[in-house]
């Protein structure tokens, strides 16, 4: 009889596909700690959660390829019967909560058992801490359900090692946009048998213990913004202040670093509003005002950290994008559809309206999209033309490329021309633009003292 954490081939080849297209969703790919991810051990992965399905595939593409994870998720999305079928097929189970009825909430007993049997045969559970999501960067409180299966299934061991609870924190560039970046950090590990004394003693205790270890451990390794006040003008302050802030701590301008500079800026500001309320209403206000501003002018804070820019280089860049237009418009092409249709469905067909639920349906959406278009493209291509098979082979390989370098040039057109509109408002809108780049010097200002 087969078990949801067996590790069929037909899964193997599903995982493998969607790390293979998972890694490439993103930008920038990267994984910090991933050593700690300990091995021969019952694990349960915890991951912040701020973006439904891509969270979870994120804890997928870290783990060692033999290690079945077996995710909950929410009841009420398996009522579709063919969705429950897919969702089984991923190794999802439901967890049901009180919104889903009271009559339903025995069933989790059962769910609850089948979880500290995947622990017992020394898979992985991945179970969302936080008990929901929301998109707002910062963690809410933790749900006892992860620590209850814990504790449960550590009574096997008693108090020699054995369940491991794994921190994991999700950093995402975009929450609906691919090409960004994901920093995917790995936390140490949690040996659940240090509470079990406790926990023999005053179970409540231990609960607590644990749920405050693993508190602070996602805190240590992912973004959190824990104001309610303040949070849309302080996550400004900590984008107008990462630059300076990571010159100050000097730190190499990459992605990872940016991100442990965001990680302090946010820590003082939260510190700011607790013990200098009169400051952090001031920042606030100047945040404010600078996002007004900003709007007004149709620009980006980026491109007053890096004004003044080289004429040269403006021209060079210009006339780089002039000549390489023609593999843009042939990447666009090939790749419009592929690229555009899951935004169309997730927006006219989906109509879906949580923006935490667009990356996962749309990446959804493109697992399929991409390889049909490729190979029927792929036929077309063959058939109309008088090339030799392998250059159609060659074609059907070249196409996600092409796409992606076509990707990459529109960005480097927008950013030339917000570089262009800034300059042209130098000249046209002197005193609007030299009132923002002061509104922003007094956010530095008052973060960096």
């Amino acid at each position: 009889m087969s078990t949801i954490y067996d590790h069929t081939f037909s899964f193997s080849l599903i995982r493998k596909y969607i790390s293979f297209t998972f890694k490439r969703y993103y930008g920038e790919y990267i994984v910090i700690g991933k050593e700690n991810i300990p091995t021969g051990c019952p694990i349960i992965f915890a991951p912040n959660h701020t973006n439904a399905l891509m969270d979870a595939l994120a804890v997928h593409v870290i783990a060692p390829p033999k290690l079945s994870v077996i995710f909950l998720a929410r009841a009420d999305i398996f009522n579709n019967k063919m969705a429950a079928k897919a969702l089984d097929m991923a190794k999802i189970m439901p967890a049901f909560r009180m919104r889903d009825g009271v009559e339903n909430l025995g069933r989790n007993q059962e769910i609850f058992d089948k979880c500290v049997d995947v622990l017992h045969h020394n898979m992985a559970l991945g179970i969302m801490p936080e008990g929901n999501q929301e998109v707002e960067r910062k963690l809410r409180p933790l749900v006892k359900g992860i620590f209850r299966i814990a504790f449960a299934a550590q009574q096997k061991y008693g108090n020699k090692p054995g369940v491991k609870i794994v921190p994991i924190g999700l950093d995402f560039g975009d929450i609906i946009k691919a090409g960004k970046h994901i920093i995917i950090t790995v936390g140490k590990p949690i040996e659940v048998s240090d509470y079990m004394v406790e926990h023999a003693n005053n179970p409540v205790t231990a609960m607590n213990e644990i749920r405050e270890k693993l508190k602070k451990s996602l805190n240590d390794i992912s973004f959190n913004l824990a104001t309610d006040k303040y949070y849309e003008s302080f996550e400004i302050a900590t984008e107008v202040c990462n630059t300076d802030y990571l010159n100050k701590l000097q730190l190499p301008n990459q992605t990872e670093y940016r991100f442990v500079v965001r990680q302090k800026i946010a820590k003082k500001l939260v510190e700011l509003e607790s013990n200098e309320p009169e400051k952090a209403e001031l920042l606030s206000s100047h945040c404010n005002e600078y996002a007004e501003k900003l709007k007004k002018l149709n620009l980006r804070n980026w491109v007053l950290e890096q004004a003044p820019f080289n004429s040269l280089w403006l021209i060079s860049d210009s006339l780089l994008l002039f000549w390489t237009f023609p593999l843009f418009i042939s990447g666009l092409i090939v790749n419009f559809l592929p690229f555009f249709l899951p935004v169309f469905i997730r927006k006219k067909i989906f109509k879906t309206e949580f923006t935490g639920f667009f990356s996962s349906l749309q990446y959804a959406l493109g697992l399929f999209t991409f390889p049909i278009f490729y190979i029927v493209q792929t036929i077309l291509f063959w058939s109309l033309t008088n090339f030799p098979l392998w250059v159609s082979i060659l074609f059907c390989l070249m196409q996600y490329t092409m796409g992606k370098s076509a990707l990459k040039w529109n960005s480097k057109f927008q950013k030339l021309r917000a570089i262009m509109r800034f300059n042209r408002y130098k000249k046209s809108k002197p005193d609007q633009v030299s009132e923002t780049e002061s509104v922003r010097k007094q956010i530095i200002k008052l973060v960096m003292s």
